[in-house]
């Protein structure tokens, strides 16, 4: 494929994304307790309550899961040009292990007083304690990881402490809740992930996340692209490499924390956005970090919708959703061959 073409697929992605966004996005809009429903939208939508309900729950949920598809996008394709490895994903240096950890432990020892709906909480207060744990949890997995790495000098054994990191810290999570059933419903709620707790506060840490992670990485995405060629290639180009990877593992956990703070565990969306872009318009990672980060909005956006949708009034996990839709798309990409 010539230059020009590939340019081209990149033009017609890009655009391509942004008409399903700002579609999927009048959908959230739109979506109530009847699912998607035009005709009732038009009818009500000049009402004190309608606008009420579409100011302060449907347009900062429909916000809030693109910004976290976002967040999610962009660390998948970044830990997958780190690691080289196109099943490498956000999760992988044990920060979903440490988020659920910190969740589960803020619930065991009733520092958080009431149970409400979805995450076993109460109050404005007691949701803040647990997105700051999520968030410390995570942050905490992937230092641990870059401890028992000592340091990030060495991807393959980065990548193995991650995966010991995060066994060791399910297991304890699975220990404090086997000692404490009560705290296994808001376990189970965090690890399936919801975008239904999204208000505006929530879209304004999501968007400072995104702000703060996405252009560091698009200014380092050249050192992603020479560390293809290897490391010693990379090394001869005059690159850093630890400070690069150590730079990265930081966008890394950021980008994760903030998202898994704040919707939960979400599957598979930071897995599949950067295979959806390199397959449909490859590029250089400078357009593969941008375009992953608008990928995952889109689809974690889509299957929010679909969420809401599907058995209305009532919602299905939007992380079951991105399971199932993930991973029936990666047994599709392996039976027609190697993932790109």
């Amino acid at each position: 494929m010539t230059a020009a073409a590939d340019a081209s697929r990149r033009r017609l992605l890009v655009a391509s994304l942004a008409g399903a966004t700002l579609l999927i996005a009048a959908a959230g809009l739109v979506a109530g307790s009847d699912g998607v429903s035009w005709h009732a939208f038009v009818q009500t939508w000049d009402s004190a309550e309608a606008r009420l309900i579409i100011g302060e729950i449907r347009a900062p949920r429909t916000l809030g899961a693109w910004l976290t598809g976002a967040l999610l996008g962009l660390a998948g394709a970044v830990a997958q040009g780190l690691f080289r490895n196109p099943l490498a994903d956000p999760y992988l240096l044990g920060s979903a292990s440490g988020a659920s950890l910190a969740v589960v432990i803020v619930l065991a020892s009733n520092l958080l007083a009431g149970q409400a709906a979805g995450l076993g909480i109460d109050g404005v207060a007691a949701r803040l304690g647990l997105v700051g744990a999520a968030f410390a949890g995570a942050l905490l997995g992937v230092l641990l990881t870059l401890a028992l790495a000592r340091g990030a000098q060495q991807t393959t054994r980065l990548l193995l402490a991650g995966v010991v990191v995060g066994v060791v810290l399910a297991a304890i999570s699975d220990l404090i809740t086997t000692a404490a059933p009560d705290a296994l419903r808001g376990k189970q709620t965090f690890m399936l992930g919801s975008t239904g707790f999204l208000g505006w506060g929530d879209c304004a840490v999501l968007a400072a996340g995104l702000a703060v992670t996405l252009p560091p990485c698009w200014r380092l995405a050249r050192a992603l692209d020479a560390l293809t060629l290897g490391d010693d290639t990379a090394r001869s180009l005059g690159l850093p490499l630890a400070k690069v990877r150590v730079a990265f593992v930081g966008a890394i956990a950021l980008a994760t924390g903030v998202a898994v703070s704040q919707a939960g565990l979400i599957a598979f969306v930071g897995l599949v956005a950067p295979h959806l872009v390199r397959r449909f318009a490859p590029g250089t990672h400078g357009f593969n970090l941008g375009a992953s980060a608008a990928a995952g909005g889109a689809l974690l956006l889509a299957a929010d919708v679909l969420a809401r949708s599907l058995v209305a009034p009532q919602e299905v996990p939007v992380g079951v959703l991105t399971a199932i839709l993930g991973g029936g798309y990666l047994i599709w990409l392996l039976n027609r061959g190697r993932p790109r």
